[in-house]
């Protein structure tokens, strides 16, 4: 299995003070429930934090992940995506899932990780939305990691992945939840209330 790195170095700006992956799903730390499902598909699972002792790391105690210091998470999604690739160890492909996703589960992973199987002809692999819209999880081939060097900003990856749409296999995943995240404090109420799907 290849590795699997969780992105969780955002600051939740938009929830008031609480922090997004701390909130209670299922009884359990959302960030803890990623990291539980990641580590359900067998392979090595990576947390990437803004520092080793940031009070995430808390949520990931007795679990079998490495915890990824990233020093750039304070300048956005690509200062954090640009630290943690460049710490992955040698690899033929790796997987990348936002801490945020509410809905995501290890089913939504084996999926995608068997669309690169089943699909080798392609260079990224992600999930999308029921009606086609690309999201997450995504696979990228390890010949993308020097790209990851030269990402900059708050636009995450879509410098890299815009360009190669022709060399990305989308994998329809149930719903909206490929792209569902919840950033205010409204959307977890509405999502617990039914509202968000």
């Amino acid at each position: 299995m290849i590795p699997i790195l969780i992105l969780a170095g955002g600051g939740s700006t938009r929830m008031g003070g609480r922090d997004k992956l701390m909130e209670d799903v299922g009884g359990q730390p959302l960030l803890r429930q990623h990291a539980r499902q990641a580590l359900a598909l067998g392979g090595p699972v990576f947390v990437a934090l803004p520092a080793a002792d940031h009070p995430r790391a808390a949520a990931l105690a007795g679990l079998d992940v490495q915890v990824l210091a990233v020093a750039d998470a304070a300048e956005g999604m690509s200062g954090t995506m640009r630290g943690a690739v460049a710490m992955l160890p040698k690899c033929e492909a790796f997987m990348m899932v936002l801490a945020d996703l509410v809905a995501i589960d290890a089913s939504d992973l084996r999926r995608i990780d068997q669309a690169r199987t089943d699909n080798p002809d392609f260079v990224i692999w992600r999930g999308a939305t029921a009606d086609g819209k690309s999201g997450h999880p995504i696979i990228f081939d390890a010949s993308l990691r020097p790209e990851f060097a030269k990402l900059h900003g708050d636009g995450g990856g879509e410098a890299l992945v815009n360009p190669r749409k022709a060399q990305t296999h989308l994998t329809p995943l149930k719903g909206r939840r490929a792209r569902l995240d919840l950033d205010t404090p409204q959307d977890w109420d509405d999502w617990r209330a039914g509202r968000l799907t």
